[in-house]
């Protein structure tokens, strides 16, 4: 963890919280104890110990600036296997992207967003974890679709919208203009875009795009294509 982040009404870690673990086993804190804390899309600061027991870990919090730090990319991502997706998440919120939408897909498994990962708050969980190895207070925002040509409603024509494909991928990232621009991806699901899937979002205005001539797992290109797409947005 880089940062510890927390509710805008919470002030206290209980035993189990795998804060309450970091700071008692990792940070091996005490009565007074400082460590640099942030309150979840809002203000970073020093957080101060005042109790702290075998139960719980009692602080308080003086922020001093907004630390949101989310840069204008939207992930539109077809589900994959529930492990797989919790991995996409932590990443994702770490690279800092603004909005993941979250669609179901013709050929990818129903199952998938019934899955408790969706049905509980385990996916908020693992993208605050993210942030926290990310460094700032800022968690993506998440939209989930029933299928993709509601997932393409999400996004208005304000942003460059890309269809990361490598059926019909014609350009390469880097013969794109995205400097100053707001960006949307649209990644497939392992068995990739329906050939309907395929022709409602280049209909939309995508524009097909591919990252080389390998076919890569949904959880690699994730992370490949928002890396790709900041340095040629010029935010890294």
């Amino acid at each position: 963890m880089n940062i510890i982040l927390f509710d805008k009404d919470v002030r206290e870690f209980k035993k189990g919280d795998e804060r309450y673990e970091h700071l008692k086993k990792v940070l091996h804190a005490t009565l007074g104890s400082e460590f640099r804390g942030g309150e979840l899309n809002g203000d970073v600061g020093v957080c101060t110990i005042t109790a702290l027991d075998s139960e719980k870990i009692t602080f308080t919090f003086e922020g001093d600036k907004e630390d949101i730090d989310l840069y204008p990319l939207t992930v539109l991502l077809a589900l994959v296997r529930p492990i797989c997706m919790k991995r996409i998440l932590r990443e994702l919120v770490s690279l800092g992207v603004e909005r993941i939408i979250l669609t179901r897909s013709d050929l990818g498994e129903k199952s998938y967003s019934e899955s408790s990962l969706y049905t509980t708050d385990e996916y908020k969980n693992i993208m605050i974890n993210g942030a926290m190895q990310g460094g700032h207070t800022g968690v993506s925002q998440v939209i989930f679709a029933s299928k993709v040509e509601e997932a393409i409603k999400s996004v208005d024509n304000n942003y460059t919208m890309l269809l990361l494909d490598n059926v019909v991928g014609a350009k390469r990232f880097k013969e794109l203009e995205l400097k100053n621009k707001r960006v949307c991806i649209a990644i497939g699901p392992e068995r990739g875009w329906s050939d309907r899937e395929r022709e409602l979002l280049l209909d939309a205005g995508f524009i097909p795009t591919i990252m080389g001539d390998h076919i890569l797992r949904t959880e690699t290109a994730s992370v490949a294509a928002v890396a790709l797409s900041l340095e040629a947005m010029d935010i890294i």
